[in-house]
């Protein structure tokens, strides 16, 4: 009677564990993992990157986060808040960077605090610049008859109408400004590489690299493929043979449209034009 007890008592156990298994399975940790966190296209918002990372950071089953990253940059403030999440899950985590076809300008930005960056052969990426680009159609509007009038507080409050063109002064001032973002940017990956600041700054015109010239000037550690990354966070976190990979499901859809996702870096791109970016251009 006493084993049957035990035999029973040991049945109920194991289907409360599988139980619990299936109803908090996202919730137990099954043994260490690595999460892979993709940043894609144009960056003109940190929200969605920075609340991933903030889970992945509180779960302690992960003990690297790989950024995948396949972006031509974007608009300088989500890419330096990015960076500094980056930054803040560091000191918990090891950070490895796999990066695609591109990884440029802001891609490279928030690259530059990882670990280990690890990119292909043929990756474009470095570009460490800044640009601002405001357009001007004064001639069209003359063309077509139409005068703008403006009433303004402050002698530069229009400094980027895109209704007049700048004056030597104006241009002045931006140029102070894009120097002083530049400098922030060179700064980052002097900081992140561990690399001179003069020493970056010969790099930082603004030119693209392949993966395999970026490895060469010490922008990129290693050349490898997304595959090669994952297995370098196993190692880096002690993770014997092949690491779990967990990710965030994407969402498509109508969703993705309601929350801007696709239309905001459409509408970024054809009207954000005078906004600081840090972005590839052609």
């Amino acid at each position: 009677m006493k084993k049957v007890l035990i035999f029973f008592v040991l049945i109920f156990a194991v289907i409360a564990a599988l139980s619990i298994m299936l109803t908090f399975g996202r919730k137990v940790s099954l043994g260490d993992k690595v999460a892979l966190v993709r940043v894609t296209g144009v960056i003109v918002d940190s929200t969605d990157i920075i609340e991933e990372l903030k889970e992945y950071a509180k779960d302690n089953s992960i003990k690297a986060v790989i950024l995948r990253i396949d972006s031509p940059g974007g608009a300088v403030a989500p890419s330096q808040e990015i960076y500094e999440e980056v930054l803040k899950i560091k000191e918990k985590k090891k950070v490895v960077v796999s990066m695609g076809t591109v990884a440029a300008s802001g891609g490279y930005y928030i690259s530059a605090p990882a670990d280990k960056i690890v990119a292909n052969a043929g990756t474009l990426t470095g570009s460490i610049g800044v640009i601002m680009e405001i357009p001007n159609i004064s001639g069209l509007m003359q063309k077509i008859g139409v005068e703008t009038q403006v009433i303004k507080s402050g002698e530069h409050k229009d400094i980027a109408s895109v209704f007049k063109s700048l004056k030597p002064e104006e241009k002045q001032i931006l140029q102070e400004v894009l120097d002083d973002v530049h400098s922030q940017f060179i700064q980052a990956v002097s900081e992140g590489r561990g690399m001179d600041f003069e020493e970056i700054k010969k790099l930082a015109d603004g030119r693209i690299f392949t993966g395999r010239m970026a490895k060469e000037a010490g922008l990129v550690d290693e050349l490898g493929n997304l595959q090669d990354a994952i297995m370098l966070a196993g190692r880096l976190t002690g993770i014997k043979g092949e690491p779990e990979v967990v990710q965030k499901k994407e969402e498509t859809g109508v969703l993705d449209l309601l929350k801007g996702k696709f239309a905001g870096k459409l509408m970024d791109n054809v009207f954000h034009g005078i906004s600081l970016k840090y972005l590839m251009t052609p």
